[in-house]
Formats: C-alpha cells, structure tokens, sequence
C-alpha cells in the first residue's frame, strides 16, 4: 500500500525556509571622530588659501610722489619749461626740440630743448624730467652727480641740488626733490659755417653765473610739474 508522502517522513515538496532578513537600522548618535576633523582641515584649507590670494590681490601703496605728476606728452614738459631767466641772459628762444616720453607704472621720464638767441650762436638748454614711482633715487643721486662731475652743491633747491659750470661753456644742475629728479644742462658750441670755418663775428657768451637764472627757472619747472 502507497503510503502518503508525509507520512513516509518525505520533505521534498514542503518550501524552503527564507534565510535572509533585514538589519534594524543604526541607532542615531554622534558622528564618528575622524569624520568632524576631515571636515574642519578642509574648511582651514579652503580659508587659509582665500587669505592667500587676498593677500597676493592687493596693492602696497607705493611712495608719496609730492605732488609731482607724470609728462605723457611730447611737447608738454617744453610748454612747462619756460626758462624765462635763461631767456633773459641768452636771447629770445627760438626753437624747440621735444624728446620721448616714458610713463610706465615703475617710473616716468621725459626730455626736451630750447635753442635761445640767433640760430648761428648754438646755445641750446636740455631739460630732462624722471619720476621715480617705486625705487627712492636719493640713495644713488649724489654718487651720479659725482661721477658726471658735479661738485658743487647749492642749497635752496629741492633736496640736494649739484652744478658744474662746464669749464665756462655752460653748465649742468641737477636737482633731487622727492621722487623726482630735474636736470638743466646749458652749453654752448662754436658755430661753423658750410666749409668747416668758424663763424665770423660769433662770439661765446659770458656765462659765469649762470647757475642763478637756471636755479630760478628750475624752482619755476618744479612748480609747474606739480600743478
């Protein structure tokens, strides 16, 4: 007699147990140690690099320039240069000749010059005009006046004010005040005419003392480049 499955101790057809179950979910409570110091070094990285490029950003004043203002044009630090007292001792200024003109952010520097009297007579005054925007000149200023020459110091000028007379065929004055240097250089050649001979009835100027007239029209000069 066929005996019934379940009675024969036969568990082939009963359904396998599931095995699998679900895990409770984590408690809640602090977070873990490593974690709070992660977060913090990069919050110190992230504002110790925006301090570091602010830092990097910004700008150093730089020094006081007293006033004095950069020449961008050519012909403007002629127009400035009046050189009305050499004027007076020279002639009537008849022609113009205007140099480059630098202005960058480190340093500005420009040139001209002024022939004065009758054209054969060849006297002619430089002026030369640098600011310095960064580097304080007065370090090297009178070892420069010296190696050019200039022995002679005059007080009243600016900071330190050197002239040399040239030997009698001119004379130089270099001025410091500041940042800005200011130089005056008057000389005077012998004209010669087409074949190489000198000029007849030209003769050189007298200029002793000339360092007067070209102190006043550099305090002149000096005022105008701080208007």
């Amino acid at each position: 007699m066929i005996s019934e499955p379940e009675l024969d101790g036969d568990t082939s057809y009963e359904s396998a147990e599931v095995l699998t179950e679900e895990r409770a979910p984590r408690p809640p409570g602090p977070r873990r140690p490593w974690l709070w110091a992660l977060g913090g070094a990069v919050t110190a990285s992230a504002v110790w690099g925006g301090g570091l490029y602010a830092y990097g950003q910004r700008t150093e004043p730089g020094p006081d320039l007293g006033g004095y203002t950069p020449v961008v044009r050519e012909q403007e630090l002629c127009e400035l240069a009046k050189l009305r007292a050499l004027g007076g001792i020279l002639g009537r200024r008849n022609v113009d000749g205007n140099g480059p003109v630098m202005d960058e952010a480190a340093i500005s520097e420009a040139s001209c010059s002024a022939g004065f009297g009758p054209e054969e007579a060849s006297q002619t005054v430089e002026v030369r005009y640098t600011l310095h925007k960064v580097i304080d000149p007065a370090h090297e200023f009178e070892a420069r006046a010296r190696q050019d020459g200039i022995l002679r110091r005059i007080d009243g000028i600016g900071e330190q004010a050197w002239f040399d007379d040239a030997s009698g065929q001119g004379g130089t004055l270099r001025i410091l005040d500041g940042q800005a240097e200011i130089q005056l250089q008057l000389y005077w050649s012998t004209p010669y005419d087409e074949n190489g001979n000198p000029v007849d009835g030209v003769e050189q100027p007298d200029l002793s003392g000339i360092d007067v007239p070209m102190s006043q029209d550099a305090l002149a000069l000096m005022a105008a480049l701080k208007k």
